[in-house]
């Protein structure tokens, strides 16, 4: 279970993580597997003691460093989420210094939980407002202190201690049940790396899914290219796994793959899966947390019947303070709530005569007047949502034949972004 570059011992690594927390759940979904006609196994790293994977490798590069003699050293990081989270734990497990380096921007929320978790052994630096700027900072920091940088994912202790996962999966799945699909999230390539190498002997390599989000597909395009690809625009919206550029340890162990094995995902459709996951079963999700999930909609119940799949719910450590944008970018997917720029007659009874047009089960979530465009006629943004999305071809209809004369801004991202 090695890969020819890394020599992995994730026997020891998993065994060694005892100390920290036992073994997160690996649960049959009854919903998914219902909707699915499927068995389909949620990995729950969205339940370790900081909600994420990300502790995993980082205790395993901690305690091997230290193991080394940089017990006296002070350790370094760069993130604005997960991986700022594991270092903080486990710099207050070993009893370690650390320093962390987070971008201004980073939401309170984050700080405050990194804080929470390494207490009095770490010390948060707010630098840049940007990642590579404060990636930047972080890397000269060592450099001046002789201290220990502690990577997110391209290095072999990392992928090592992510690789943990698998091996939890192997010893949890029911005797005699190999999987007919492995899903996981891909952000810089640690934890995909880490289960394909570990797992290899396991399933057959065509058994592995990797997903991305869809503004941010790197590992896909450096699989279509046959090189390393650094991404020019990333959409951070997937915030736990919009990576600019795979690590290069990690794709020389990916490299293997095919780039039909990278599915992309819409960040509209994480949406979808989190809102899901949260009204029916109570589930937490962080938007990178959700791309396994929303993968098994994306293959679909007739790719999905009768097969065994283990879906990797990586963390959930989600800001509620975004629970409205979630819900409105999980609507406009599903095709309930439509935005329309429209011109309306600037006359007494118009506004009654549009509202006539609308049915039983739309219902005006937005209306805003926003230039007077000519003398007789305004033109308004008014957001609507319904019940049913096959109830907005009957609108529009009802729309022309009045004669209105309205755009459909809803796919329009530059416009819709502007304006809504």
């Amino acid at each position: 279970m090695e890969d020819r570059s890394m020599k992995l011992d994730v026997p020891t690594a998993t065994e060694a993580l005892r100390a920290l927390f036992p073994p997160t759940p690996l649960q049959l979904n009854e919903h998914l597997s219902a909707r699915y006609g499927a068995s389909i196994y949620l990995k729950r790293e969205d339940l370790s003691p900081v909600r994420s994977y990300k502790i995993r490798g980082a205790f395993n590069f901690f305690r091997k460093a230290i193991t080394s003699g940089a017990a006296d050293k002070t350790f370094v990081c760069a993130s604005a989420g997960n991986h700022a989270q594991g270092f903080a734990f486990v710099c207050r497990h070993f009893g370690v210094p650390g320093v962390v380096f987070m971008p201004v921007t980073t939401p309170q929320q984050k700080i405050d939980k990194t804080r929470m978790f390494g207490g009095e052994f770490i010390t948060i630096r707010l630098v840049g407002d940007f990642f590579d700027q404060c990636y930047q900072a972080a890397r000269e920091h060592v450099g001046v202190i002789g201290g220990v940088m502690v990577p997110p994912f391209d290095h072999e202790d990392i992928v090592e201690g992510q690789a943990t996962v698998a091996a939890e999966i192997v010893e949890q799945l029911p005797e005699g049940v190999v999987p007919d699909l492995v899903i996981m999230p891909v952000g810089g390539g640690g934890l995909s790396t880490g289960m394909t190498t570990f797992m290899a002997d396991y399933v057959a390599p065509e058994a592995f899914l990797f997903c991305e989000p869809a503004g941010a597909p790197s590992l896909r395009q450096s699989l279509e290219t046959g090189e390393i690809v650094t991404l020019e625009q990333v959409d951070n919206f997937v915030d736990g796994a919009a990576v600019g550029r795979i690590g290069d340890l990690n794709f020389s162990a990916l490299r293997r793959f095919a780039p039909e094995q990278v599915v992309l995902l819409s960040e509209n459709a994480i949406c979808v899966t989190i809102i899901d996951m949260l009204n029916v079963e109570g589930v937490v999700l962080e938007p990178a947390g959700a791309l396994s999930i929303t993968a098994l909609e994306a293959l679909g119940a007739d790719a999905l019947e009768g097969k065994t799949v283990v879906a990797i719910v990586s963390g959930g450590n989600f800001d509620f303070e975004r629970l409205p944008d979630v819900k409105e970018r999980a609507m406009r997917h599903s095709g309930l709530k439509k935005y329309f720029i429209l011109r309306m007659a600037q006359r007494p009874g118009a506004l009654k005569d549009f509202l006539g047009l609308l049915g039983e089960e739309d219902d005006i979530a937005r209306f805003e007047y926003l230039k007077k465009s000519a003398r007789n006629f305004g033109s308004i943004l008014i957001g609507i949502e319904t019940k049913n999305p096959q109830n907005f071809p009957a609108l529009k209809a009802r729309f022309d034949a009045a004669g209105l004369r309205y755009q459909d801004i809803t796919d329009n991202e530059v416009l819709s972004n502007f304006v809504v």
